[in-house]
């Protein structure tokens, strides 16, 4: 690492396409031909910028692309994207006509949202409204219950204006290999859902797993996955990577960098940053990044973290701030002003990984991820 980035910028985001198209191919093999696959990107494409990854991903051949929020899919349509898009989010009433318009399709969690589709016409003679219903089959965030089908039903058959495209459920524990049954449960939950919709004469998209069901639970394949944090190269959390990387090989597409912006000699005995929280033991050579919490290096990483340059760990030093980092080189040699430093990914031998941070910050990957300032340039290489 030692030119620097295209445009000037202070710290950026590299994506890697090698890595998101491999993680692509290798989730097809494992779900094979016959079952459709849905690239999630949601909240930014988990930090990886919405609107590359998504293009990304209509590229590979995603079968749908998954949102948040109908700002989202509008975002996509505006910018030229064909793909199928479904709205994973709660969509306000008055903005129904606008996914109609652009053929985008709605999750409908619960009968009350049912029956807001009731005032909503078509715009044009044989178009309809597209919905993936929602069932509740135990996680208790959105969905309507299982017992409450066939009311569910009754409604839709009311409503002539819309398709029922897709019928699915979400997992709560299906990273937990230590209680499979938590996920073997939800599933017959959604089965019985699933055959009173065929009893009904519908023939809808199932779909129930994620990332972590993929992988460890075949069975749950159904019509369709829904792969997110896993195309992003990364495992829900590490008990999950332990027992899944025996069945697949990821690659994390996300690497952080940052120029250095100073060096300076410090004696032993001196207080480093706010509150004089650490004292240096030694005389010692220090480096100032110009990151912070601002830009998703969490505060709670002060004094614990490490930063890469020249291939080499450097701790920070005292807390983080809101736009800088001080970092140790004493023990790194040659270490100026512009050279490059690697909050997450690799250099040389050396790997930060964003499971490191979110382990040494008390939260998620995914948390990790997804607080990276969206502001930042996002690079796909």
């Amino acid at each position: 690492m030692e030119a620097y980035p295209p445009g000037g910028v202070r710290t950026w985001i590299e994506v890697a396409g090698r890595a998101l198209q491999s993680n692509y191919q290798t989730f097809r093999k494992l779900i094979g031909s016959n079952c459709l696959l849905m690239a999630v990107a949601k909240s930014n494409a988990y930090g990886h910028d919405f609107l590359q990854f998504s293009k990304e991903m209509e590229r590979l051949g995603a079968d749908f692309i998954g949102v948040d929020s109908i700002t989202e899919a509008l975002r996509l349509r505006k910018e030229g994207l064909k793909s199928r898009l479904l709205v994973l989010g709660y969509t306000l009433p008055e903005l129904y006509r606008q996914t109609q318009d652009d053929n985008i399709s709605l999750t409908i969690s619960s009968l009350a949202s049912l029956r807001t589709l009731g005032g909503h016409h078509p715009s044009g003679q044989n178009t309809k409204l597209k919905i993936h219903l929602k069932v509740d089959t135990g996680m208790h965030r959105q969905g309507f219950y299982p017992y409450e089908a066939g009311q569910v039903f009754e409604a839709a058959r009311k409503l002539p204006h819309i398709e029922i495209e897709g019928l699915y459920t979400h997992f709560a524990d299906a990273g937990n290999l230590a209680a499979p049954e938590n996920t073997r449960r939800q599933l017959e939950e959604f089965h019985k859902v699933c055959r009173l919709a065929e009893q009904e004469g519908l023939k809808p998209i199932r779909h129930a797993a994620a990332t972590a069901a993929t992988v460890l639970f075949p069975e749950t394949h159904l019509d369709m996955v829904r792969i997110g944090i896993g195309l992003y190269g990364l495992w829900p959390g590490q008990e999950m990577k332990a027992g899944g990387a025996q069945t697949i090989a990821l690659q994390p597409a996300l690497s952080w960098r940052a120029i250095i912006s100073e060096v300076k000699k410090v004696p032993a005995g001196a207080k480093v940053g706010y509150d004089f929280t650490e004292e240096l033991a030694r005389d010692s050579m220090l480096a100032v990044i110009p990151i912070g919490y601002w830009h998703g290096f969490r505060r709670n990483l002060s004094s614990v973290a490490h930063i890469l340059v020249h291939g080499q760990r450097a701790k920070v030093v005292g807390r983080v701030s809101m736009d800088m980092v001080v970092i140790n080189v004493t023990d790194i040699a040659d270490v100026a002003m512009g050279d490059i430093a690697t909050i997450i990914g690799k250099d040389g031998d050396e790997e930060i990984t964003a499971c490191e941070m979110a382990e040494l910050s008390h939260t998620s990957p995914y948390e990790t991820i997804t607080c990276l300032n969206p502001q930042m340039r996002k690079i796909y290489i």
